[in-house]
């Protein structure tokens, strides 16, 4: 099943998405009770074209989880930013971002030209939690996750290695498009997706999930000893290589820029960028 957050007649409701029939069924709760009690129908089926999607989950219960490095390729093309260079980390690196930055799809990407001229793009794969999660197993990680959805890490790389460290260059107001909707784990086969990522016309990221260092079981087993994860909290799983620095010279966004993020089963995220 796929549920969307959504704008209709000035109301913002979630509801069940049906891309084919190209409709949406408004519910009864927003999208945290859903993920916590399920759906309850109300209201007639509307046309996809009479409403306007928003990010899937605006305020999880914490800070948007992420994962650092968990690509080999990403690895690489990153190896001259850190003294580590391309080695594979012993332990999945975590860090977060502020849900304060979290947009839904087609929203622009404003520009901060005052703050930063090194704005990246980073496509993912985001996991939603879908129960209260304390000192799971590898095993039974999949019993805990809802659904799947699409994520750009949005980074300002020379606010990030000015501060020498990841949460605020990663935090700034619209840095964390997600969407265009959340696709049930049942439909899913996480382990195995294809990632996309587009600047303009130009295909920049290619990869499969498959290629994680490490695996959602395991990320999710490792965050979950001794810290606790809540329903609609939502961990993004790294990016693979192709980001704006890796290349040689680094290709940055720009105003008037327009990014196309397509993970397999999951959908299309688009969002134009904006200056400031």
């Amino acid at each position: 099943m796929k549920y969307a957050t959504f704008i209709h007649q000035g109301q913002q409701l979630a509801g069940t998405l049906d891309p084919g029939r190209q409709t949406v069924q408004p519910l009864a709760f927003d999208m945290l009770t859903i993920i916590q009690k399920g759906p309850m129908f109300q209201g007639p089926v509307l046309p996809l074209s009479a409403v306007q999607l928003l990010a899937p989950i605006a305020n999880p219960p914490h800070n948007v989880i992420c994962v650092g490095k968990n690509y080999h390729e990403h690895l690489k093309e990153v190896s001259h930013t850190a003294p580590s260079g391309d080695s594979v980390p012993e332990y999945p690196i975590f860090f977060t971002k502020a849900s304060t930055c979290i947009i839904g799809p087609n929203e622009p990407i404003i520009l901060p030209t005052l703050l930063s001229q090194k704005i990246d793009y980073e496509a993912e794969l985001a996991v939603i939690i879908g129960k209260r999660a304390k000192n799971i197993s590898e095993s039974n990680a999949a019993e805990y996750i809802f659904g799947y959805m699409i994520a750009n890490d949005v980074t300002a790389r020379d606010v990030q290695k000015r501060h020498q460290q990841w949460f605020l260059g990663k935090s700034l107001d619209g840095f964390l498009p997600t969407g265009p909707w959340i696709v049930t784990a049942d439909e899913v086969n996480a382990h195995d997706l294809t990632i996309r990522c587009w600047v303009n016309q130009e295909l920049r990221q290619q990869a499969s999930t498959a290629s994680m260092i490490f695996s959602i079981p395991k990320l999710l087993q490792t965050l979950t000893s001794g810290m606790t994860l809540e329903a609609g909290d939502i961990v993004i799983t790294g990016t693979p290589a192709g980001v704006g620095m890796g290349f040689n010279p680094p290709r940055f966004l720009k105003n008037g820029d327009n990014i196309r993020i397509e993970i397999s089963q999951l959908g299309i995220l688009i969002n134009p960028v904006v200056g400031a």
